[in-house]
């Protein structure tokens, strides 16, 4: 019979698999489609390969019988065609043959035949065999089927990490801003400031808020983790350390003359540890390290709560470490804190920094350290105030081999130049 023909299973009963059979003999033909259509399939007929192959790439037949001996082109010719074709399904191939020898058979299985049913045909056999080729096809429309709900869930886990990339690029723009100046001249010296964050938000900050008298305060941050939840943190105490408005800051009080002044550093560390335990229910903490320097005279009032030691580069370019410690804001309700005295002499320089620095690390191994941290320092001491900080954060790229930091690193330098004294750095 030239052409194809769809016959469907007798009673109305839900056909199984759909077979192709593909066989030159129109007695074989009748007879094979007798028996798969007893057994429920419904069944297409096709004398040419050619057509059916054409009839394979444009239906989704699972099941194939297929003759070895066909005008034009052989069996295992046929399977090498039809496996060539983009299927997303698996069509399970089943060779009518009388050749019994192994070499024929795996010239066969070489070409993409599945299963073997010699001639004459039993049809105990045959059925046997396609009901072994629908369990393999059902396996194989399952893994289909999954895979398309996993692409489908990938589809849209793509574009929900796509919107919180976003989202958080915005996040990171945002809180670079609470940074809103890395230099600033002041009487009698300058402050800098660097921030930059290791993913895409971080838990660091540092910034400076003038307190009345010719005073500044200074202070570096470092919550505990990383990421969104740290984020929020940082951005809630920057809130409490702000600069546009004195009863907005909790390191400021207002005198009964309508004045403001500064409350001593170890007092501001117990607002915030009781503000930790009072108003913020999260398992994080954060270490600072807050000062207020008076800009006329060079002194400095400092409490240090977790935070690494500062250090002041003299004129001479020594390096000192300042500072006793001290324990995180927010770890236990009953911490103790204690501001320290320093003087500064013209031409010093103070750093506030975070473990970004000390805790970098080496493609080679092992940390940056206080030790390397100085060389920089030393290596960058006739830098002007305003590369400063560049040049020290170039510096720790060079020792990291790249830019990409493993934790947040920011620093803030004060550097303290009375205008009656000679012009340092």
């Amino acid at each position: 019979m030239a052409g194809g023909l769809a016959v469907t299973g007798p009673g109305g009963r839900l056909p199984r698999p759909q077979v192709l059979i593909l066989e030159s003999s129109r007695a074989q033909r009748t007879f094979l489609s007798m028996l798969l259509r007893k057994w429920g399939h419904e069944v297409t007929v096709c004398d040419s390969p050619k057509r059916a192959l054409d009839m394979l790439a444009q239906r989704d037949i699972p099941i194939v019988l297929t003759d070895w001996m066909m005008p034009g082109m052989s069996g295992p010719e046929f399977c090498r065609a039809f496996r060539a074709m983009d299927r997303e399904t698996y069509g399970y191939v089943i060779l009518l043959t009388s050749k019994s020898e192994k070499a024929e058979i795996a010239q066969g299985l070489e070409a993409g035949a599945d299963d073997f049913v010699a001639k004459p045909v039993n049809p105990h056999e045959l059925r046997a065999r396609i009901q072994a080729g629908e369990r393999i096809v059902a396996m194989q429309g399952e893994l289909v089927s999954q895979n398309r709900k996993i692409r489908t869930t990938l589809a849209e886990l793509r574009t929900l990490y796509d919107a919180l990339d976003r989202d958080l690029h915005e996040a990171k723009r945002l809180q670079e801003s609470l940074v809103r100046e890395t230099f600033r001249p002041l009487h009698n010296g300058s402050v800098a400031l660097t921030l930059r964050s290791s993913g895409h938000v971080g838990g660091d900050l540092v910034g400076f808020f003038p307190i009345p008298g010719n005073r500044i305060g200074v202070f570096s941050l470092d919550v505990s983790g990383h990421g969104v939840t740290s984020a929020l943190l940082t951005a809630r105490i920057a809130g409490l350390l702000s600069t546009a408005a004195p009863e907005q800051n909790v390191a400021l009080v207002q005198a009964p003359g309508g004045d403001w002044r500064a409350l001593p550093p170890d007092a501001v560390a117990r607002k915030l540890n009781a503000m930790m335990f009072e108003e913020v229910e999260t398992d994080l903490y954060f270490t600072i390290c807050l000062a207020e320097v008076c800009l006329d005279s060079g002194r400095v009032t400092m409490v240090q709560a977790g935070h690494p030691h500062p250090a002041i580069q003299h004129a001479d370019g020594s390096i000192e470490w300042v500072g006793d410690g001290g324990m995180p804001i927010g770890l236990l309700p009953e911490a103790r804190f204690e501001t320290v005295g320093l003087q500064l002499m013209p031409g010093d320089r103070l750093l506030l920094h975070s473990d970004g620095f000390t805790e970098c690390s080496a493609p080679t191994g092992g940390f940056l350290g206080e030790d390397g941290l100085a060389e920089i320092l030393s290596r960058n001491a006739d830098k002007a105030p305003r590369d400063f900080l560049p040049a020290c954060v170039a510096g720790l790229e060079r020792f990291a081999g790249g830019a990409d930091f493993d934790d947040d690193v920011s620093a803030l330098c004060l550097q303290f130049r009375p205008r009656a004294a000679p012009a340092a750095g």
